[in-house]
């Protein structure tokens, strides 16, 4: 084909991920017939409502932003060699600190606010994760053991707090009073509809910008810096950090520690930027949406965002489809989802063989050199 070795890798790292998507796809367009639909038209509707118009595309975004950080947190924790599920109550805890910081400041100003829910919400979240981190370093508890368990103690803890601490007296529903105006973070609506682009009612806000820095400073931070050398060897090989003077122990630690702070920014976008108050289930789980977009993504920041598009597209675009084919229920965008996880994920290496091959075609041998004159 042309292409030296590095040209082939980056070729397969492309149109791998594009072929699971499309058999995905068509095995979604399979199951859209089994339930008495058309699946041209339902695929249709799903793309029109993800992207067919401004709206559309704010709360398609608005759904990625949370997605972005839950696969960073992911990815971040994989170059370490740990498997981090632990996303949705890290992300939790991250929306816990972000209110708790608000509720204590009262009516300031939204930088202010903004700076204050920020890092509270990275501390919560890491402070979280450390726990699991430490368990794996110190004590060899297994990682997705660990975090898996987190989740569960994340969700009691919120519950506890929400139905008898931090509920708004004279209420039934386990919500915080809602915080000052003042402390709001702000929409992205009026400066995308001074350039002409109306978003409508989306919520989206400030924290999708927030989501692109995490991006820019976790591809700096693992693949241009010490710390991520030192993390990425970590994830390779145990030995091979032990001989080169790392300590696998406070690496693994400090990798999830990165990790649940990013996923703990989740509660940034929620709490600060749309919600305004303290409530249960606003996660309304990313955190396990992030493994599959980290899977998707190759554990890279331009990949995740792109999963992360991809996934928040399937969360817009379901409404649409429910809303014209009532047959298909929010129900069905999960099954798709699923046949993404399971392509792009459990069976993302099945077509790599054929791929490859296909890249990497076999070198015909050189015709042989003249022997010169006959003899005899």
């Amino acid at each position: 084909m042309g292409l030296n070795e590095n040209g082939r890798a980056a070729l397969i790292a492309v149109v791998l991920p594009a072929l699971n998507l499309a058999i995905a796809l068509v095995a979604s367009a399979g199951v859209i017939v089994v339930a008495g639909e058309n699946p041209v038209a339902a695929l249709g509707a799903l793309v029109r409502g993800a992207f067919g118009y401004p709206e559309a595309i704010g709360y398609t975004l608005y759904y990625a932003t949370n997605f972005i950080f839950a696969g960073l947190a992911v990815s971040v924790a994989f170059q370490a060699g740990q498997f981090n599920i632990g996303g949705e109550g890290q992300a939790t805890l991250g929306g816990l600190g972000a209110g708790l910081a608000i509720l204590a400041l009262g009516a300031v100003p939204w930088p202010v606010a903004a700076l204050a829910g920020t890092a509270a919400a990275a501390g919560f979240g890491a402070v979280w994760a450390f726990l699991p981190g430490w368990l794996q370093a110190r004590r060899g508890s297994h990682i997705v053991i660990t975090t898996i368990m987190f989740n569960f103690i994340a969700a009691a803890l919120m519950t506890w707090l929400m139905v008898d601490i931090l509920i708004d007296p004279g209420q039934q529903a386990p919500e915080s009073r809602i915080f000052p105006a003042t402390t709001w973070l702000p929409s992205l609506q009026p400066a995308l509809a001074g350039l002409g682009f109306d978003i409508g009612n989306a919520p989206l806000n400030l924290s999708f910008l927030l989501a692109l820095l995490s991006c820019a400073a976790v591809q700096v931070l693992v693949w241009h810096s010490r710390s991520g050398y030192a993390l990425r060897t970590v994830g390779q090989s145990e030995t091979a950090a032990r001989y080169g003077g790392i300590s696998p122990g406070r690496t693994v630690i400090a990798a999830m520690m990165v990790s649940g702070a990013l996923a703990g920014l989740v509660g940034v976008n929620e709490i600060l930027g749309v919600q305004h108050r303290l409530l249960l289930n606003f996660t309304g789980g990313c955190g396990f949406v992030g493994i599959a977009v980290a899977l998707m993504g190759r554990n890279r920041p331009v990949g995740v965002v792109l999963a992360a598009l991809l996934f928040g597209a399937l969360a817009q675009g379901g409404s649409e489809l429910s809303f014209e084919f009532p047959a298909l229920d929010r129900e069905l965008v999960v099954v798709i989802q699923g046949l993404v996880i399971l392509f792009a994920g459990a069976l993302e290496n099945l077509f790599r063989p054929g791929l490859e091959a296909w890249a990497n075609p076999p070198r015909t041998a050189a015709p042989a050199a003249a022997s010169g004159s006959d003899h005899g």
